[in-house]
């Protein structure tokens, strides 16, 4: 039995897109019977990162008012998309200055990056760029650990794409009552403006990669020089010319590129 019509949603809004886009089963299913009404929409006054979400959100709008010298204007705006009826957004806000959309975030300190943070809330401010049309969303976090972070990010087409055809079949579903299934499909990573500067000195890897550029870096310039003089050095009429276990050859487009040849027993290039 169906419940009261109130309890149904009528839009797919940016929340539901990371479920949408996610790879939890479970929650697409249940987001499912909740828009066609078969359950009320999950209770979140016990979860309380949720709250604290809420709770910090006027601040965290503030702060970025206050750090950025920027306005968020349309506060709890509810859009639709002028088309897709059936895609809608609860703002967070809007720059006034900019026109992007404004997302306000609490997330936990703990193993916390910019790189997660962004995949994270990707699809819903991809989904909420697409309803207002905004080409930019800036997302402010607050973290638990008492800092507060920045990140900008611009609309990616691709993305969007994937994103309005997963929303459209999972619409299609609520309309026809078939069951959803994960869209299953690995996104492209979205890009987002890199504005971080950060010591990655503890990483053995960066150590072992640096070393390496050091050591080889005056012998990869004096490799680069000598092409350029090897090209300057063979006759302009030659289509290929080989020495001293160079051989060189001339495109038709007159692009010159160069192998090494063995000079022991003879002249045949190194396999």
């Amino acid at each position: 039995m169906l419940l009261d019509s109130s309890h149904r949603r009528s839009f797919i809004g940016g929340s539901d897109a990371q479920i949408i886009m996610g790879d939890d089963q479970e929650k697409l299913v249940r987001l499912w019977r909740e828009k066609r009404g078969e359950i009320a929409p999950q209770d979140l006054s016990q979860e309380l990162i949720v709250q604290l979400g809420k709770i910090t959100e006027d601040l965290n709008r503030s702060w970025y008012e206050r750090t950025s010298g920027h306005t968020v204007e349309d506060v709890q705006r509810k859009v639709r998309h002028p088309v897709h009826k059936w895609m809608g957004a609860t703002l967070d806000g809007r720059v006034e200055q900019t026109g992007a959309v404004f997302g306000a975030k609490f997330m936990l300190p703990w193993n916390f990056s910019e790189e997660v943070a962004a995949e994270k809330h990707m699809a819903q401010l991809q989904h909420n760029m697409w309803v207002i049309a905004a080409r930019a969303a800036e997302l402010s976090i607050i973290t638990g650990g008492g800092r507060w972070v920045e990140i900008k990010i611009h609309a990616d087409p691709l993305y969007q794409h994937l994103l309005l055809t997963a929303e459209r079949r999972f619409w299609r579903c609520v309309q026809t009552g078939e069951p959803p299934v994960l869209f299953n499909i690995e996104t492209p990573r979205p890009r987002f403006e890199a504005v971080k500067t950060v010591d990655i000195s503890a990483s053995t890897e960066w150590a072992d990669l640096a070393a390496t550029y050091l050591r080889t870096l005056e012998a990869h310039g004096e490799h680069e020089a000598a092409k350029a003089d090897l090209k300057k050095a063979m006759p302009q009429d030659a289509k290929e010319a080989t020495g001293h276990g160079v051989k060189a050859k001339r495109s038709k487009s007159d692009a010159i590129s160069f192998d090494s040849y063995s000079m022991e027993g003879s002249d045949a290039p190194v396999q």
